[in-house]
């Protein structure tokens, strides 16, 4: 059964996306910790991060460095953080989130809100900083 990561991919589901290569997809997270909180999924839907095989697993990591870069040229932080839960979605994929604290990063605290203009904006903004 496909996930909803693997929808986005697909485009079943619309989403803010960031990047896209032929392995990778980033995009805006609907529920951010703070302004351009993204999130960086492989393609190929597997579980677990550590269930990917090494090739994917470090390429994810390269791809998601590229994305992060891209979002300190676009959001002022002291730095991009990156956590990887996994209990939410069956589909490995990083949270890259704009830090200028440790509460930024906490996945307990309420979500800020940001418009669909804002959303468009901001994933259009990051996304012209990318280099892959």
């Amino acid at each position: 059964m496909d996930s909803i990561f693997t929808k986005i991919i697909k485009g079943e589901i619309p989403s803010y996306k960031i990047a896209e290569n032929d392995s990778f997809f980033a995009f805006l997270d609907i529920n951010p910790n703070a302004k351009g909180h993204s999130l960086v999924i492989p393609k190929k839907q597997v579980d677990k991060l550590f269930d990917l095989d090494a090739e994917t697993y470090s390429e994810l990591f390269l791809f998601s460095r590229k994305v992060a870069f891209a979002i300190e040229k676009v959001i002022p932080c002291n730095r991009v953080g990156l956590t990887v839960i996994g209990l939410e979605v069956p589909h490995a994929h990083v949270h890259l989130i704009p830090l200028n604290n440790m509460q930024d990063a906490s996945f307990s605290k309420p979500k800020i809100q940001i418009t669909t203009e804002e959303f468009s904006s901001l994933a259009h903004e990051i996304s012209k900083h990318v280099k892959l």
